[in-house]
C-alpha cells in the first residue's frame, strides 16, 4: 500500500507499472490535484518510452548489469528520472560501440536482410536479461489479448499454447523502424519461455512467407497474415522449439 504523499519509490514504481490497481487508482487520484507533480511523472513515462524504443532496437550483446534501469536508478536515485534515461542510453551507445568493430549500418544490413531480427533482440533483452519491466504482467490470456487488441485491433489472435503448458505472462510494447511492436512472453511451470512478437510490415509492405531460422541459441518461427508479421521465438535446443516447429497452430 503506497504513502500519501507518495515517495520516490511508489513514483517510480507506478510509472514501471508496478504498482496495484488500487494504488494506481489512488496515485492518480493524487497527481490530478498537484499538477506540477504530474507533470513530472508524465516526464519520467516518456523517458521510459524512450528507453524502450532505444533497448527495442539493440544490438545483440551479452548481460550487461551497468544498463540494468534499477541499478541505475540506485546509482542515481538522487536525480531525475530524465538524466537517468540519457545515463542509460550512453552506457548502451558505448556497449554497442565496443562490439567488436560493429557498425550501425552493418546492423541495419543485416536487419534488412535477415527476418524477425528485431524478435530475437527483443527476446534476448527481455526473455534472457530482463532489461525493463513489463508494461502488462497477468497470467491471463483473456486478459493479455484485451491489451494487445488495444494496439494491433486487426492482429491475429494471441497463440494458446496451453496444450504445451505455456500460459501468457506478460506484455511489452516496443518501437521498430517499422513502427510499433509488441512482445508475449509465456512460461511453464518449468521456467521455460516462449515469445510471440508482432509489428507492421513497414513502409515497403515487406510481408514474409511462413518459414524459420536459427540466431545462435535461438529459433524463431515466423509469418505474415491480417497486415501483420509475427515471430514465435524460443530457445533452439528446447522441447518448445520442437513443439513449435512441429505443430505451427499458431
Amino acid at each position: 500500500m503506497i504513502s500519501l504523499p507518495p515517495n520516490e519509490r511508489d513514483l517510480h514504481a507506478y510509472v514501471d507499472h508496478q504498482l496495484s490497481e488500487s494504488d494506481r487508482r489512488l496515485l492518480e487520484t493524487y497527481l490530478g490535484s498537484h499538477p506540477e507533480l504530474a507533470a513530472q511523472v508524465q516526464a519520467w513515462q516518456q523517458d521510459a518510452q524512450q528507453l524502450r524504443a532505444a533497448l527495442g532496437g539493440a544490438l545483440r550483446q551479452p548481460a550487461n548489469p551497468e544498463l540494468d534501469p534499477a541499478l541505475i536508478r540506485q546509482r542515481l536515485k538522487r536525480q531525475s528520472r530524465r538524466q537517468l534515461a540519457n545515463a542509460a542510453l550512453l552506457l548502451l551507445a558505448l556497449g554497442i560501440g565496443g562490439l567488436g568493430g560493429w557498425q550501425a549500418r552493418q546492423v541495419t544490413l543485416a536487419s534488412s536482410l535477415l527476418p524477425m531480427t528485431d524478435a530475437l533482440q527483443a527476446y534476448r533483452l527481455f526473455a534472457q536479461q530482463g532489461m525493463l519491466p513489463a508494461d502488462l504482467q497477468v497470467r491471463d490470456n483473456s486478459a493479455m489479448q484485451a491489451w494487445l487488441d488495444r494496439y494491433f485491433s486487426q492482429a491475429e489472435r494471441l497463440p494458446d499454447l496451453r496444450q504445451a503448458g505455456f500460459q501468457a505472462v506478460s506484455g511489452r510494447l516496443l518501437s521498430t523502424e517499422q513502427g510499433p511492436a509488441a512482445m508475449v512472453l509465456y512460461e511453464d511451470r518449468d521456467g521455460q519461455r516462449i515469445s510471440f512478437y508482432i509489428r507492421p510490415p513497414g513502409p515497403k509492405n515487406y510481408l514474409l512467407p511462413r518459414g524459420s531460422r536459427s540466431d545462435g541459441e535461438l529459433r524463431a518461427e515466423y509469418w505474415s497474415d491480417s497486415g501483420y508479421n509475427y515471430a514465435m521465438v524460443s530457445p533452439t535446443n528446447s522441447p518448445a522449439a520442437q513443439w513449435l516447429q512441429d505443430t505451427r497452430t499458431f
